[in-house]
């Protein structure tokens, strides 16, 4: 094949590009640099979820180096963040996982988007014994694998799932039929295979219990056969673009239901701006609300200075995946300083002895690396806003049925 010009500028022009996403400036002395790694989706199907990832590291990293760095025995040390686009896809996070630790020489890592890529690569972190902070994944079976190496800073599925069953037959005391439809990906799988459980559990009766292909792009056949159940509750789990499509078509086909939950659409702005009103009256769960009022560890002692910071520069409201990734971040920090050391290892220790309390909230790692179980958030799109529902604390809203 014969090159042009043109295409050898372009070509060069890619490779430089590529260099420049993968690291920062190195300071004088490399020795004196923490390095931390990240396989991010910044292009693909999850762009907009790992778009929110890399906001929120650059503010804490910017933070952090303009204070000085991390207090590694007495010595601070600047953090350089080197990331690569993996481009939405699992296998390529996994590979670049292992360029960071192999070639980029890391001395700790950040999970992708998503349960099922965060599993993926910590089997590569894992093999390098490399610990990895996991920030978007809360699917138990993510951390069923003994990895010793992996800790993750959302609650698990279950607390969440059984809480809103019990919430709903409150609100709605004749509640007894519910449809369930999940996307076949781990954590919308697992959240859907968790509801139906808790549901059966509670004596609802499940009318429908169904998992949708990854990359189904037609749902009218499953939302018809939601609407021959006659359910009191619709429930549907999938990520933002599969519920928002899923939400158009049960309008058009005439689908309702006294409640309405999608997971974890509400949670998310561009979820609210892509349905306009027919995003009103939408229940969902979520791991973190701006409501909140924790204080505690980092470079944001309180729920509120982290809120205003990030308005300040994003314009709009951080969702659950912008808190707790930048709590991750601050969690790694702290348990970097409490080792005294950047050894793998005694990081490691460190993390699995965290009991902290941070702008997020309480972060304590189980046995199995997640965090522990807390009264978690149920919000409602009302007027199309974000309103709390529970608990009753951080509560600024009554739930309205649907007709």
């Amino acid at each position: 094949m014969q090159f042009t010009r043109d295409m050898l500028i372009r070509a060069a022009a890619a490779a430089a590009s590529f260099v420049a996403l993968g690291a920062l400036a190195l300071p004088a002395n490399a020795a004196d640099v923490i390095k931390i790694g990240a396989p991010l989706a910044l292009t693909g199907s999850l762009a907009d979820e790992g778009k929110k990832q890399d906001v929120v590291w650059k503010m804490w990293l910017d933070k952090v180096n303009a204070a000085g760095g991390i207090s590694v025995g007495g010595k601070k040390m600047q953090v350089e963040l080197v990331k690569y686009d993996y481009q939405s896809d699992g296998q390529r996070a996994a590979q670049l996982a292992e360029k960071l630790i192999t070639d980029d020489k890391v001395d700790f890592a950040l999970s992708p988007f998503g349960s099922g890529h965060t599993k993926i690569v910590a089997t590569v972190t894992e093999r390098y014994q490399t610990p990895l902070l996991a920030c978007a994944s809360s699917s138990e079976a993510v951390f069923d694998q003994t990895f010793k190496y992996l800790f993750g800073t959302l609650s698990p599925n279950g607390g969440m799932t059984n809480a809103m069953v019990a919430f709903f037959k409150t609100k709605m005391p004749g509640l007894k039929r519910i449809a369930v439809l999940g996307r076949d990906d781990v954590f919308p799988k697992s959240m859907a295979q968790g509801l139906s459980a808790a549901a059966k559990s509670a004596g609802l009766d499940v009318t429908y219990d169904q998992l949708y292909a990854v990359g189904t792009m037609d749902h009218s056949a499953a939302v018809s056969a939601i609407k021959a159940t006659n359910p009191d509750w619709i429930y549907a789990t999938g990520y933002t673009q599969d519920l928002i499509l899923i939400r158009k078509q049960m309008a058009d086909l005439g689908v309702k239901a006294p409640i309405i939950t999608m997971v974890a659409g509400p949670a998310y702005k561009e979820y609210t701006d892509g349905l306009g009103n027919l995003a009103n009256g939408v229940t969902s769960s979520s791991w973190w609300h701006h409501a909140t009022n924790y204080k505690g560890i980092g470079v944001w002692p309180t729920t509120a200075d982290f809120y205003k910071e990030f308005v300040a520069k994003e314009h709009s409201d951080p969702d659950y995946v912008h808190a707790s990734c930048a709590a991750a971040v601050v969690v790694l920090k702290d348990a970097i300083e409490r080792a005294g050391s950047t050894d793998k290892s005694k990081v490691r220790d460190a993390l699995a002895a965290t009991n902290v309390s941070t702008f997020y909230g309480p972060v304590k790692f189980s046995a199995n690396g997640m965090n522990e179980v807390r009264d978690l958030p149920i919000i409602q799109v009302q007027e199309k806003q974000i309103k709390v529902l529970h608990p009753a604390d951080i509560k600024n809203a009554d739930m309205v049925l649907l007709n």
